[in-house]
């Protein structure tokens, strides 16, 4: 996971403009510098899992340079906009995965800018974002896969998983499917279009 600030936590993403300007940086370079799994750009910062296809210094560089120099030549911007440098935290496993995605998508909720990660619109949870599948170490393994245990029937009244996906357990909801690179359902149009004209 990464995170960056803005320079003085300026809340230049308050802006609607600032901010679809980031993510239209940020999907530019997606697919030929990294992968994008889960994001949230707050007013004042964002925070980013990614797969950088080299260096993540490089990935960054990417995204920070570029919004640099679009403001600049859209909105005639010419100061700092970055503070220098960023933090990361490496993921470790499939649980650490979890932990950053709930705090990603929770942000906005913690400062009090929506009640739900889905009704902030610049968060990953927000309907339309394509993402990119987790990477497979840290898919979580159910236990009958760890096993090799046969998938059991779905009790009457519920639709069969998909492949790859656990049958719910009574009482529990189905997982939420999210749109992922390669998945042509139509059901969860990019609202990235908006930002590519």
């Amino acid at each position: 996971m990464v995170t960056s600030q803005t320079w003085g936590r300026r809340e230049l993403f308050k802006y609607e403009r600032w901010a679809k300007l980031f993510l239209e940086v940020l999907y530019r370079y997606r697919g030929s510098e990294y992968l994008i799994h889960e994001f949230a750009l707050m007013p004042d910062h964002f925070h980013l899992m990614l797969t950088p296809k080299g260096a993540v210094e490089r990935a960054v560089q990417y995204i920070k340079g570029a919004l640099s120099h679009d403001a600049k030549k859209q909105f005639g911007f010419s100061g700092e906009i970055w503070q220098r440098g960023f933090s990361d935290h490496r993921i470790r496993d499939a649980a650490d995965y979890q932990h950053h995605v709930a705090y990603i998508r929770l942000n906005p909720v913690r400062r009090r800018m929506c009640e739900h990660p889905e009704d902030y619109p610049y968060c990953s949870a927000h309907p339309g974002f394509e993402l990119d599948e987790v990477p497979q170490r840290l898919k979580p393994i159910s236990l009958g896969e760890a096993c090799g245990a046969a998938e059991a029937a779905p009790q009457q009244g519920q639709a069969a998983p998909q492949q790859g996906q656990a049958a719910p357990q009574q009482g529990q909801a189905a997982p939420q499917q999210h749109k992922v690179a390669g998945d042509d359902s139509g059901k969860n149009d990019s609202v990235m279009e908006e930002f590519k004209g």
